[in-house]
């Protein structure tokens, strides 16, 4: 075996390992990045899981949904900021991966989808992951150290749980709420960056929406690694719900139908918090509409259709900000009881 090989003392040192063959996966390699950038650069860029942008956009998301719902009655959200925030979130996202990765290699080895990952494979090493991470971070604080002090102290809070949230599936059965808890941390973010403060009557009410949102849009990413999960003991929230015929599969459902109730609320919430009219709501509707579509009506058992309805749940942010937005701009100038 390929384990064997390397522990062999009289064998020499060869080239690095290539990524074992697999059936199911959702890693991409060949892409366009690849085909320009120097050979070399191919591990890093499915370290950072930049051919899958679809977890940016997600965790971009709450950080525009807060920098609009802060802008003034009338007005548009920060560009500035929101470019700020894009490169943020690309390289935060990119940490979060590899901080993961790191954490969960011997893990994904034994996980269909995640074997050919670069650092379960072999592909890159520990310490080049380590590296990497440095220059992700370092990036990530460049763009912290340009927002108010405020926010500075906001963000900088989020990193005990962006280093602990690999080990919560190792611990609780509800590794999905603590990612929820980390990754829309942006929500708190936005709004301090316009404000220079957090209104708890905003952002409590957004921030667990957007948890909620994560929960429904995670547990169904989850369900693809349902059977390597209970093979090897890592905890899911798919597997807390049960995806099994009959009664299994009614309690996922409902649990995830009432993950896109709470994230529908939850912004909801926010946006009643800042008097938003109909506009808002009326694009909130739809954002929430298709949550509930995907609760009902995704094949639990077939993964590649709980791959693509993971995907796709960026839609809702994208629903949800232009709804802000909107909202905002419809709000009268003067109006006197808006935040």
């Amino acid at each position: 075996t390929r384990d064997a090989a390397r522990s062999a003392p009289s064998e020499p040192e060869g080239p690095a390992p290539t990524p074992p063959p697999v059936g199911y996966t959702d890693i991409r390699s060949g892409t366009w990045l690849e085909r320009v950038l120097p050979a070399g650069a191919g591990p890093y860029l499915r370290l950072a899981r930049v051919d899958r942008p679809v977890g940016t956009y997600l965790l971009l998301w709450p950080c525009v949904w807060s920098t609009a719902l802060a802008a003034s009655p009338g007005g548009l959200p920060d560009a500035r900021l929101l470019a700020l925030f894009a490169v943020g979130s690309f390289a935060m996202r990119g940490a979060g991966c590899t901080i993961n990765d790191m954490w969960d290699r011997d893990i994904d080895r034994q996980v269909e989808r995640t074997r050919s990952r670069p650092l379960a494979s072999g592909e890159l090493s520990m310490a080049q992951a380590s590296a990497f991470l440095c220059a992700q971070l370092l990036t990530g604080l460049g763009v912290l150290v340009q927002l108010p002090s405020t926010t500075v102290l906001v963000g900088l809070a989020a990193m005990p749980l962006v280093v602990a949230y690999p080990l919560a599936k190792r611990v609780t059965s509800w590794p999905q709420l603590v990612l929820g808890l980390t990754f829309n941390w942006g929500a708190l973010v936005g709004w301090s960056a316009v404000r220079g403060e957090l209104a708890l009557e905003v952002l409590v009410p957004l921030y667990l929406g957007a948890a909620c949102w994560t929960l429904h849009y995670d547990t169904l990413y989850a369900y693809q690694d349902v059977r390597d999960d209970k093979r090897i003991g890592v905890r899911s929230s798919a597997l807390s719900l049960g995806a099994e015929v009959g009664s299994g599969e009614l309690r996922a459902r409902a649990g995830l139908a009432l993950f896109a109730l709470g994230a529908t609320a939850g912004v909801a919430g926010a946006g009643a918090a800042v008097g938003m009219g109909a506009p808002f709501y009326a694009g909130l509707a739809l954002g929430g509409s298709g949550l509930t579509w995907h609760a009902a009506m995704v094949p639990l058992s077939n993964r590649a259709a709980c791959l693509a309805a993971f995907q796709q749940s960026h839609y809702f942010g994208l629903v949800v900000a232009a709804a802000i937005v909107a909202g905002r701009v419809a709000q009268p100038m003067a109006a006197a009881s808006v935040i």
